[in-house]
């Protein structure tokens, strides 16, 4: 529903064979970046979350509206049970406010980095997740946040919740898992949904 709202909303700009004016080509950046916000979760627009009783609640709405809510819901069930640990990758930090609103439903514990977050902060969060026996089950993280220095050696799991328009980045987040110290097998899972603008940019 509001991926064709999208659209059919832009739909003379879509059809027009894009003109040279910098106008349009923002204008359809921006159709492009509404549309990748749509697969990740209908609830970053305005009024998509439905209320209840005037309020907004925490429920297995917030799963079942989103595709890759679903998948992830039910891989992250599955590691939980064996023992995994998981990192998640986000570009968009308003997506890992809906995860956060996920976790603290589902009482999984865990840490987030974004580039709001301090120096300190991410420190000590980092030596949380890396410490023996840790009872922090997943650490989201900003694609492109905190490059430098992240050593989360203790994750076996890696998410790309959404793929960024760079492949690079992408792979510079994978190699979070992939540091000194890391002593199982890395699983990586990409979310992408079918018959949509992510589909198009990873091929």
């Amino acid at each position: 529903f509001w991926y064709t709202k999208i659209l059919m909303k832009d739909i003379d700009l879509i059809n027009q064979t894009v003109g040279k004016s910098n106008a349009s080509k923002m204008r359809m950046l921006n159709i492009l970046m509404q549309l990748k916000k749509c697969t990740n979760h209908p609830y970053l627009f305005e009024g998509a979350e439905p209320k209840f009783d005037g309020e907004y609640t925490t429920d297995q709405h917030l799963v079942d509206n989103a595709g890759k809510m679903v998948i992830l819901d039910k891989l992250l069930q599955r590691f939980k049970e064996r023992g995994d640990r998981v990192l998640i990758f986000s570009q968009m930090t308003r997506v890992l406010d809906i995860l956060e609103d996920y976790c603290m439903w589902k009482d999984y514990k865990y840490c987030r980095l974004d580039g709001d977050t301090d120096h300190e902060q991410r420190q000590e969060d980092i030596d949380a997740f890396n410490k023996e026996n840790s009872e922090k089950f997943l650490y989201m993280l900003s694609t492109r946040a905190g490059g430098l220095g992240i050593n989360l050696m203790t994750a076996n799991i890696v998410i790309i919740f959404d793929s960024d328009w760079n492949p690079q980045a992408d792979l510079q987040a994978i190699d979070r898992a992939h540091r000194i110290g890391q002593k199982k097998q890395v699983y990586v899972y990409r979310l992408i949904t079918t018959n949509s603008i992510e589909e198009r940019i990873m091929e």
